[in-house]
């Protein structure tokens, strides 16, 4: 039996309050938290899959408020019986995204002849595992694995780590230069503009505990050094 006009009408006319209070209540959300918390950059404000609460996406992190705007929660959101990381799988989209609008020319890449993945990965030229990687280059090309390095100085801003990623980038042939400096050769120190904060922001954004870091085109992420035949194999099930 079809329904009524009448039922019909009832049954819009209840959408469009469930809609306007969904409105209703990211304006609260976007209020409170303007009012608390007024450095806070919001991008986006989404009902989450909890009920009551709002996913507030900010940069490359992901909060979590009550609607009412008074309460939030910071960590990840798990579906227990799917197992699966909610909050995980949408950080990594915006990870994906930062990377890709930094842009390739603001990275240093090696790039493998027939590329079938590329990894961003954050590197400290003075790290021991970070050298171990970059040691094995021609390895990751061959397994179609091009390298985009981005420069994470643990040492932090002024430090000689800091100072010899400047001087690869600003050196004439920054690959030839990188390679150098990683093998531990003495390099004049050469100053010019260059990307390290910008690359060091990104990482701090991350939350980088350490180098190497590895992120995916996918922009997941995986830490530590991995040789290029276990990495080649899980970029391929990625």
């Amino acid at each position: 039996m079809k329904p009524s006009k009448k039922t019909t009408l009832c049954l819009i006319v209840l959408s469009l309050l469930a809609i306007s209070q969904v409105h209703a209540d990211e304006s609260a959300v976007r209020s409170m938290l303007s009012k608390s918390m007024p450095s806070l950059k919001i991008d986006a404000i989404t009902l989450s899959e909890v009920k009551g609460l709002y996913e507030v996406t900010t940069g490359v992190s992901i909060l979590y408020v009550s609607e009412d705007g008074k309460y939030l929660l910071q960590g990840h959101l798990i579906d227990i019986a799917a197992r699966e990381d909610l909050t995980e799988n949408k950080l990594a989209g915006a990870r994906k995204l930062a990377i890709e609008n930094l842009g390739e020319d603001q990275t240093i890449t090696f790039k493998a002849e027939n590329s079938k993945y590329k990894v961003s990965v954050f590197t400290d030229i003075d790290c021991g595992y970070c050298r171990k990687l970059h040691s094995e280059m021609e390895q990751y090309l061959a397994e179609g694995i091009s390298v985009q390095y981005l420069f994470f100085p643990r040492a932090g801003k002024g430090s000689e780590s800091y100072n010899k990623a400047v001087t690869v980038w600003c050196a004439d042939d920054r690959h030839a230069a990188l390679t150098s400096a990683k093998q531990g050769e003495q390099m004049e120190q050469k100053t010019c503009e260059n990307p390290v904060d910008a690359h060091m922001q990104l990482g701090v954004d991350f939350e980088a505990t350490g180098t190497p870091m590895i992120v995916t085109e996918k922009g997941n992420v995986f830490p530590g050094y991995i040789p290029a035949k276990r990495l080649a194999r899980a970029l391929a099930v990625e």
